[in-house]
């Protein structure tokens, strides 16, 4: 049995998409307490921690289970941007990050029993366009609340797209979930117990 321990649509649906066959449980962890633990971290390392904390979690819940837990960080240098929590808040996000490429950290952990075993991090780079204060607004008009869904105040599968001028890596890892490693971890592990 396969868990994803996790309620994001967007993960969901990249694993849906792939064929897996899954169940999705949502992982009982204070993603902020647990970075806030680990200060000084390199922003990969964060979204590890946060990654394995979900899977081992959810783990302990459903010990006979192949547990992915997943995680993103959004980093401007080493500066580590979480989830706006209101309009203000992704404005001054989408300020900062205007004209300037950031990082998009993704992190996968597979556990087992309780225990993190495989994992995986990839990295994504993106660079804002230079766009004006109008469009921002507009912007954020359009979203409304999806802004505070993602780190960033986008969701580059939808209007988020608009607010970019290049972007270099994998598009799973863009979207929170490395796929093609992931895959090929899980299709190890079943040749292993067939």
């Amino acid at each position: 049995m396969i868990i994803l321990a996790s309620t994001s649509p967007t993960r969901q649906a990249l694993l849906r998409n792939a064929g897996l066959e899954f169940t999705a449980v949502a992982p009982r962890v204070n993603e902020r307490e647990i970075a806030s633990r680990h200060p000084g971290l390199a922003p990969s390392g964060v979204a590890q921690v946060l990654a394995e904390a979900k899977a081992i979690e959810v783990s302990r819940r459903f010990p006979q289970a192949i547990v992915i837990g997943a995680d993103q960080v959004l980093a401007l240098g080493s500066r580590i941007f979480a989830k706006p929590s209101s309009r203000d808040e992704c404005r001054e996000h989408l300020i900062a990050l205007r004209g300037r490429t950031h990082a998009l950290i993704s992190s996968v952990v597979c556990a087992e029993d309780g225990v993190a075993g495989w994992s995986h991090t990839a990295e994504a780079f993106l660079a804002v366009r230079s766009f004006s204060d109008r469009f921002l607004e507009n912007y954020l008009d359009a979203v409304g609340e999806d802004c505070t869904a993602s780190v960033g105040g986008y969701k580059i599968e939808s209007l988020g797209i608009q607010l970019f001028e290049e972007v270099t890596g994998d598009h799973t890892t863009i979207l929170g979930l490395p796929l093609l490693p992931l895959l090929d971890h899980l299709r190890r592990v079943r040749e292993l117990s067939t």
